[in-house]
């Protein structure tokens, strides 16, 4: 396991932060992560931080495009060497002046001169196949840039059809997006192709706030020892997350749980479907995550809470408070049955979100990610080294 970075479990508070990023690591198909946030809270560093926890990955040598061994994927003048090797879980930074080219892939110039025949050159998707792709600022991105992402990110595959060159490739990997609305905001069909979206808020509590500056301090002044005091913590969420894409395929759902998950998006008036198949995949991650067999309330709520909010139609005065309550006031019609949440109150909210949340009395009736999160502590308690347990 990789050690460079901050360690991920040593990030103080930001719940939702932390479990949509493992959500999407224990099923990259929920689409990606879009981090919402002012500058210096931590975004990049979740970010970065994720890609030690995933476990390594076997691929065939020198494949620009990290192809299992199990299924190649071969080009006649880009043929790997044939032995299989072990990998880091790759992780590439997309720069915010990338180019076309450099993204997707192109013509290799210099050996269309030397050998007169056309040569594919791979591009960054290639190169994050089976692993993380990062783009810091992605709402500076050019808008065609980030549709070839995103389209990417949805199909898993690469097609290009540009000088000559007519090829499809494998890029299955997990998109995770950061931005800072007051540098402009992703246009509204772009927003609604990323999986989940966390909006990253400043931490107030003095306390919590001494703990970051103390943890930030100590990395400086020696990361490698940091780390290590941290590395208990980065293995028991390594190994969650393996557990979890092993009980994956394994988590069912019942009628009664899709019946619940359509009539929770049509009654918040989310448009189209990807909603529907987002919050089913992200419930299913998250009962996968806590090594539960069958979906439940708690599941479906805490999803909604990462993959609904910016899907669900706003004036441009809605705050992310009164989002809260719409979505909190729809859960608990949706499960107590006092009505169906289409016919959902969405006036301006009557009381602070803390006392919604005590008088709801339903499953998942929490800030967002804080199930995962409380779960993970709860096993870090039989770790007797673990910082955590301080």
């Amino acid at each position: 396991m990789k050690e460079s970075g901050f360690p991920f479990p040593a990030i103080v508070g930001q719940d939702a932060l932390k479990a949509a990023l493992l959500l999407n690591a224990v099923d990259p198909a929920i689409g990606g992560v879009l981090i919402r946030g002012h500058k210096g809270t931590g975004k990049s560093t979740a970010a970065r931080a994720l890609g030690s926890l995933l476990p390594a990955i076997e691929v065939l040598e020198g494949c620009p495009f990290n192809s299992s061994p199990a299924a190649p994927f071969l080009l006649d003048d880009l043929r790997p060497g044939g032995a299989a090797v072990q990998r880091p879980t790759p992780f590439v930074e997309l720069p915010l002046n990338t180019t076309e080219d450099r993204l997707v892939g192109t013509l290799h110039l210099e050996k269309a001169l030397a050998t007169g025949r056309r040569q594919f050159e791979p591009g960054l998707l290639a190169a994050a196949n089976r692993g993380i792709l990062y783009v810091d600022e992605v709402n500076l991105l050019d808008d065609h840039l980030v549709d070839l992402l995103l389209d990417a990110a949805a199909s898993g595959r690469n097609c290009v059809e540009r000088e000559g060159i007519s090829l499809s490739h494998p890029a299955r990997f997990m998109l995770v997006g950061t931005m800072n609305p007051e540098e402009g905001e992703l246009r509204p069909q772009f927003l609604d192709r990323f999986g989940l979206c966390v909006t990253v808020e400043q931490i107030t509590d003095l306390e919590a706030r001494q703990e970051i500056l103390r943890r930030r301090l100590a990395y400086e002044a020696d990361p490698a020892l940091f780390a290590t005091l941290w590395d208990t913590d980065c293995q028991l969420y390594a190994e969650q997350i393996r557990t979890a894409r092993q009980n994956l395929a394994a988590t069912r759902w019942d009628d009664r749980f899709l019946e619940w998950t359509v009539r929770l998006c049509r009654g918040l008036a989310v448009q189209g479907h990807r909603a529907d198949i987002t919050l089913l995949k992200t419930a299913r991650a998250h009962a996968a995550f806590l090594e539960k067999s069958e979906l439940d309330q708690d599941d479906l709520a805490a999803a909604a809470r990462l993959a609904l909010p910016h899907r669900m139609p706003a004036s441009p005065l809605a705050s992310p408070l009164l989002m809260r309550e719409q979505l909190d006031r729809a859960l608990k019609q949706l499960f107590t049955g006092q009505a169906d949440p289409e016919e959902a109150d969405s006036g301006e909210p009557s009381e602070d979100l803390e006392d919604l949340a005590q008088t709801m009395q339903i499953p998942g009736a929490c800030a967002a990610g804080s199930i995962v999160l409380a779960f993970l502590k709860k096993k870090s308690l039989r770790q007797p080294s673990s910082p955590i347990c301080k």
